[in-house]
């Protein structure tokens, strides 16, 4: 009997000893688990934001090391005033000026390559030049094609004429009986080319602004569309063309913008032009050029 008693004893304790054993395997193992990978998941949500911050080693950087490789800036230009142009046998100019001081700041060596403004962006894409610098309005259209930086100068289409005509034109309609010069592939074109007034205009390209300020000047033309940056700086009293006067007419609206244009894609290159101009704007050095070249009310600030 005793021995029947206690092996009941013995079956009831370790019954217990099971329900105790199975009472601490109710602890779920699985919040330990979770509480462990919650940290490094949130470490890895801040990696990822870190990624994603706009950082110049994220940049394409491909254009740039093209560019730094060969230590110069190749710069597409044509010739006007104020922008380049020749002092004797010195290139010269606003544009000059802040090319040369920008390729300074970014250790590289400025290059001027005279091209046909009509196939600046077949220049630009093939590498014969490195960036388009030389009064080139932003567009949208131009967008597509080319990354543009900030923009320094803001310009509109101006009408030249022989000032002793000058009085007869009081409206864009009156120029349409007139022959009309612009440089081709330029804003101006452009312009001319949008204008319902115009749509019947005699028109003809030529190969720069300056062509089409002599062709005026020489009475091949009637009208020159051209920049009023150039048109500003180029007509009036002490000048070359102290015979040519320009219209109180705009052609469009808008006010344009100058800025510098490099190949499509061209991440780190634009971002380290972009942080070049602004030191150029904080330093003062664009404001003095734009008070050299009398352009200061034009200047971005």
């Amino acid at each position: 009997m005793k021995r029947k008693i206690t092996a009941i004893l013995l079956a009831a304790i370790m019954l217990v000893a099971v329900l105790s054993l199975a009472s601490c395997g109710t602890k779920d193992p699985g919040t330990d688990a979770v509480e462990s990978t919650a940290a490094p998941a949130t470490d890895a949500a801040t990696d990822a934001a870190e990624t994603d911050a706009p950082e110049a080693a994220d940049l394409d950087t491909a254009d740039w090391d093209y560019i730094t490789g060969e230590g110069t800036l190749k710069i597409g230009i044509t010739l006007f005033q104020p922008m380049n142009y020749y002092e004797g046998e010195e290139l010269t100019g606003f544009d000059t000026e802040f090319a040369e001081a920008l390729c300074e700041k970014l250790g590289l060596t400025a290059s001027f390559i005279v091209i046909d403004w009509d196939t600046k962006e077949t220049e630009l894409k093939s590498k014969a030049i490195d960036c388009i610098w030389n009064g080139l309005t932003v567009t949208e259209e131009r967008k597509e094609n080319m990354d543009f930086t900030d923009a320094y100068m803001n310009n509109f289409q101006s009408v030249v004429i022989k000032a002793d005509k000058a009085a007869e034109i009081t409206s864009v309609e009156d120029l349409a009986a007139l022959s009309i010069v612009a440089e081709s592939g330029s804003t101006g074109e452009a312009a001319v080319q949008a204008c319902e007034a115009l749509k019947d205009a005699n028109y003809t390209g030529v190969a720069s602004q300056q062509t089409a300020l002599q062709e005026v000047a020489a009475g091949t033309a009637d009208v020159a569309v051209i920049d009023s940056v150039m048109a500003g700086y180029s007509i009036g009293e002490d000048t070359s063309y102290s015979d040519l006067a320009m219209l109180d007419l705009k052609l469009a609206e808008e006010t344009e913008q100058y800025a510098i244009a490099f190949r499509k894609d061209s991440g780190k290159t634009l971002a380290m032009a972009n942080e070049a101009i602004a030191e150029l704007r904080a330093d003062g050095t664009l404001a003095a050029l734009a008070e050299k070249y009398n352009v200061t009310s034009s200047i971005i600030d």
